[in-house]
């Protein structure tokens, strides 16, 4: 039954409660930065270790932190993790440090973090809080990487860096800026509204 609770929580995140695609959270990293698959995958890890890391000890310590300063003691964490790995994506993939530019320290007044924290670990024992923070970080990740995906195949022909369409394709070019984000993000909320409106 335990394990069972535990499925729930990670897997609502993947579909049901999806943050991006039926909650619209987090909109201003997911139509920024996924003008690449990479790109989007990587705000999507970023995104994972802030959540999770920071779920854990907001659950662990929800009885000690007084409720008139709960907001102010989640961000205090949450901008601790963020520091943590901004600094690591710095340190060791400054290229996509630079593409990702000012939103993986953004991440801070994310929605979902906070969200979350409020929502969930702050009211539930650790293991479950791990299993609802890492399914809603794999969701807004999976959700980033479709969109980036989708933004790159079509603006310059390729998938992660490898070309997948040849020469006789011409990009569209709008596809990789600001515009083509809120184009691939309705069409996708679209298809989804229209062939999955019962998605529980």
């Amino acid at each position: 039954m335990r394990s069972y609770r535990l499925y729930v929580e990670f897997v609502k995140g993947l579909w049901k409660q999806n943050p991006v695609f039926f909650q619209l959270l987090g909109m201003c990293p997911t139509l920024a930065v996924t003008n690449s698959a990479i790109n989007g995958l990587s705000m999507g890890f970023a995104v994972i270790f802030v959540l999770v890391c920071s779920g854990i000890v907001i659950s662990a310590f929800r009885k000690f932190i007084p409720s008139e300063v709960r907001i102010a003691t989640f961000t205090i964490i949450i901008a601790s993790f963020v520091t943590v790995i901004d600094l690591f994506f710095k340190a060791k993939f400054p290229g996509i440090s630079k593409a990702l530019g000012p939103y993986v320290p953004l991440i801070v007044v994310n929605c979902i973090i906070l969200g979350r924290q409020e929502a969930f670990t702050s009211k539930n024992p650790v293991l479950p809080s791990i299993a609802d923070t890492l399914g809603m970080g794999a969701g807004f990740t999976l959700a980033l990487v479709i969109l980036g995906s989708i933004r790159e195949l079509l603006g310059s022909g390729s998938v992660f860096g490898h070309q997948i369409l040849g020469s006789y394709f011409h990009p569209w070019v709008i596809m990789i800026l600001p515009p083509g984000a809120f184009l691939t993000l309705g069409v996708l909320i679209g298809f989804i509204n229209k062939f999955f409106p019962q998605r529980g």
